[in-house]
């Protein structure tokens, strides 16, 4: 019997903090790997899966793509219901559709938005322990927003990449940035046409630093100086989501 060979691309999201980021690692638990165990469940045969991007350890997703390449054709209304019944409950397969062989999940992929989440209360939230930075000092917005939009453009982001990084071209465009509350929550989201390493949680530690008059330079010469040092401190990972994807 012929059995016909499609290529899909999976819409996700997840939940990583019992996760080492998405990419596969030898000592460690990865959303990739979990995720390929699914699919064969579902297949019946071992599949590669290409994902849009790599998250750090604790990184969660709102919005997810990756493809897979060559697999056995399967009902695209049930694809979705039979690989989550095979994963845990912190990842979930939103939709799936059939892609040509051009399509990549990464290489194709335009931009992306990212949404750094913050519970702003004098008390924590014990149901927010993981998916939400505490920062008990109330965060001004309108102050946030002022200091947000001064990153927008297309700059060299040097001086907010991890120190380790090896990324020799270091600039980006950032098409918006903004700094809303809900509630208790703060949330600041932005999009631009990439990001490096740690990139965001360095810029949302160097806007806290800011309303705190720890650092008094404007970011303009921050940039300009392509110096880490002279940046804020790099905010920890269960804050982080991957929020959207533009293709």
């Amino acid at each position: 019997m012929v059995v016909n060979l499609v290529n899909y691309a999976l819409t996700l999201k997840f939940n990583g903090s019992a996760y080492c980021g998405w990419q596969v690692q030898k000592n460690a638990l990865s959303v990739q790997e979990v995720l390929q165990n699914a699919v064969e469940y579902v297949f019946k045969k071992r599949l590669g899966i290409t994902g849009c991007s790599r998250t750090d350890s604790g990184v969660h997703a709102n919005e997810y793509v990756c493809h897979i390449q060559a697999a056995p054709e399967f009902d695209l209304a049930r694809l979705p219901l039979a690989i989550n019944s095979h994963l845990p409950k912190d990842i979930a397969v939103l939709s799936a559709k059939t892609i040509d062989d051009t399509f990549h999940a990464r290489y194709d992929a335009n931009g992306k938005e990212y949404v750094y989440k913050i519970w702003n209360s004098r008390i924590h939230n014990p149901f927010f322990t993981d998916t939400a930075f505490h920062y008990p000092k109330i965060i001004d917005i309108e102050k946030a927003s002022k200091i947000t939009g001064e990153f927008v453009g297309k700059h060299d982001f040097a001086s907010f990449m991890a120190s380790h990084s090896k990324i020799e071209d270091t600039v980006r465009e950032i098409w918006y940035f903004k700094a809303e509350r809900e509630g208790d929550f703060v949330n600041f989201i932005v999009a631009a046409d990439g990001f490096l390493y740690n990139m965001v949680r360095i810029m949302c530690g160097t806007i806290l630093h800011c309303l705190r008059g720890h650092i008094t330079l404007p970011i303009s010469a921050i940039i300009e100086a392509k110096d880490r040092n002279l940046a804020g401190a790099t905010l920890p990972p269960h804050g982080l989501y991957l929020n959207r994807i533009f293709y």
